[in-house]
């Protein structure tokens, strides 16, 4: 036996849709009902007060009133022939035909009646009760008589001159007229509630449509999955996250974007008030391609969002994107960042643009460390084959027998250590780590034909605690004055560094001095202008994501970031010496000076 197949769910907007028509038809019908009911109360009312007019009329008439008192001071009821030709009967019937009520009747004190459309009914006991009427009260009614329902009235009939009740006028409307004048109003009713009901079906799919296209299509769970699926992803990678929407204004700024740009959740603000670097308003203003942004570089690529999650209709950055701008680098909060921008379509609807941002700072510090192991390695690899000559060199003499000569040979060996930096003064820098990274930048300036020298001042007795903001801001103004000394016009290239540490119980102070054989700052630079972002003196193409122009400006921000500063001591002069950079670096050193060895100083004493 084939098991049925379950009907999928209605969706959500139809569901939405088929509960808006029944409210809307509920309401109409409620509406025409009451509006009809409202309507036959009103013409019974009408025909109550005309029907108690009428009685009124004929119950004040003196003649009507004169005949009423001569039967009821008669012994006995006059028979009905004599009642049909009597007068009452003639001005009952009158009234009756000229008004077009159903009856008019007229009964003495008793309840007996003496005019009647009926002549059968005459002299008999009228089938309601008169007893109101005849004890002086004027009543409206509606009720169900000999002839039909009806809505009437009745009044008492006073004797000529007297307030004594003779009788009673009872008027009555046909109800079925009743009926008849309000189905005349129902056909315009109808017509209004039927008008009323299209507009609300109308009303109910544009509605619909509206809830479609805010929703993109999504059913709540869909969204609810979107939603629960989006914060986990938005709030669980590195990576920040802007989404800016096609109004304009800033819908997504996840906590990744507000650490890497040091500010507050923007979300809502107006993206071109939003205080965010200049270099990120500007992807936005382009339709697709490259960017020119002034002190920006160009990265190709983009920058795809870790571990997202696929929802159904959902709309992805990775597969309903426009084209991606290409990534560009930016400092902003100490930080090197690359950023890039895509547009977000969802079945041909701009929904406006998502921006990346990725953090490059660690990345270029591990960079410039892994370079200085290269150095490092290089180094060691042309020391291995020194070694090798040096231990011919030992062979020889043993085997020539000139035991001495081997000695002396060792013992001056020892003296000037296993590795040797192209470094001038090394020791002075007694920190192991200042000590390794200066003297891999030595072999670099050497295989440029710098030479790299400790000034005489340089004294650091304490050990290096944050190693990446003082590599960081060490390396940029040592690899920026090689670069001058390079370019510089002076036949003698030598870059000279001082550092000077100045302990403290939370943390010493660093200083540093680099000074350069190069030409110094260009006629009309100025001295603040070299740190701006993409300031850069490098000549030839800039290589992309190399992060030239980026060096001075993140050394000033991370010093200033601890409470120091980097800045221009001297211009330097045509010829040489170069332009002097000094940087200050607080609590970047341990407290208590640390202990000098014989190893820290590159130099084994013991041999």
């Amino acid at each position: 036996m084939q098991r049925s197949v379950p009907r999928p769910p209605l969706r959500f907007s139809t569901q939405t849709l088929l509960l808006q028509l029944a409210v809307v038809l509920l309401v109409v019908l409620l509406s025409a009902t009451v509006h009809a009911w409202l309507t036959y109360d009103r013409v019974g009312s009408d025909a109550e007060n005309q029907a108690l007019t009428l009685a009124r009329t004929v119950a004040s008439d003196p003649q009507v009133r004169a005949d009423v008192l001569a039967i009821s001071d008669q012994p006995g009821t006059p028979p009905p022939g004599e009642l049909l030709a009597g007068p009452l009967q003639s001005a009952a019937e009158a009234a009756r035909t000229r008004t077009g009520a159903l009856f008019v009747v007229i009964t003495d004190e008793t309840g007996i009646r003496l005019a009647h459309p009926d002549p059968q009914r005459l002299g008999e006991k009228v089938s309601t009760d008169p007893s109101e009427a005849l004890s002086g009260q004027e009543i409206t009614t509606r009720n169900t008589g000999t002839l039909g329902p009806s809505a009437g009235a009745k009044v008492p009939v006073y004797a000529p001159g007297s307030t004594t009740v003779v009788g009673e006028v009872s008027v009555g409307y046909s109800m079925e007229t009743v009926a008849q004048s309000v189905a005349r109003d129902i056909g315009p009713v109808a017509l209004t509630a039927a008008g009323a009901l299209l507009a609300g079906i109308l009303g109910s799919f544009l509605l619909r449509r509206r809830l479609q296209r805010l929703t993109l299509g999504l059913e709540p769970e869909e969204i609810s999955t979107l939603v629960h699926d989006q914060v986990a992803v938005l709030q669980g990678v590195d990576d920040g996250v802007i989404g800016v929407s096609a109004d304009g204004r800033v819908s997504v700024f996840n906590a990744a974007a507000q650490r890497l740009l040091e500010l507050p959740d923007l979300s809502g603000t107006r993206w071109e008030d939003a205080p965010v670097p200049e270099q990120l308003k500007s992807l936005t203003r382009t339709a697709a391609g490259a960017v020119a942004v002034p002190g920006a570089v160009a990265v190709p690529g983009t920058v795809a969002v870790p571990g997202a999650v696929a929802v159904p209709g959902a709309v992805t950055a990775a597969n309903s994107a426009g084209p991606a701008v290409d990534a560009l680098e930016l400092v902003a909060g100490g930080r090197v960042l690359v950023a890039n921008a895509r547009k977000a379509l969802h079945r041909r609807e701009d929904l406006g643009w998502v921006i990346m941002l990725r953090d490059r700072t660690e990345l270029q510090q591990l960079t410039r460390q892994l370079d200085a192991v290269g150095t490092m390695s290089t180094a060691l690899r042309a020391q291995r084959h020194e070694f090798a000559n040096q231990l011919h060199t030992l062979a020889g003499f043993l085997g020539i027998g000139q035991h001495q000569e081997a000695r002396d040979y060792l013992a001056r060996l020892a003296a000037t250590g296993p590795l040797k930096f192209p470094v001038d003064q090394a020791e002075l820098l007694q920190d192991p780590y200042l000590q390794a990274f200066v003297g891999a930048k030595g072999v670099e300036a050497d295989e440029r034909g710098v030479a790299l020298r400790i000034g005489p001042e340089t004294l650091v007795r304490g050990q290096v605690t944050e190693a990446q903001d003082v590599t960081t801001v060490l390396g940029n103004l040592i690899d920026n004055a090689v670069n001058a000394a390079v370019a510089g016009s002076s036949t003698e290239r030598w870059v000279e560094l001082e550092v000077l540490d100045e302990p403290a119980d939370d943390g010493g102070t660093l200083h540093i001095v680099v000074a350069d054989s190069g030409d110094g700052l260009a006629e009309g630079t100025d001295a603040e202008g070299v740190f701006a972002e993409g300031f850069t003196t490098a000549s030839g193409p800039v290589r992309a994501g190399g992060g030239q122009g980026f060096g001075l400006a993140l050394a000033r921000q991370l010093a200033r970031r601890r409470g120091g500063d980097v800045k221009v001591l001297e211009r330097g002069t045509k010829g040489g010496p170069g332009a002097v950079f000094m940087a200050t670096l607080p609590q970047t050193t341990a407290g208590k000076p640390a202990a000098a060895t014989p190893g820290a100083a590159g130099k084994d004493e013991n041999g």
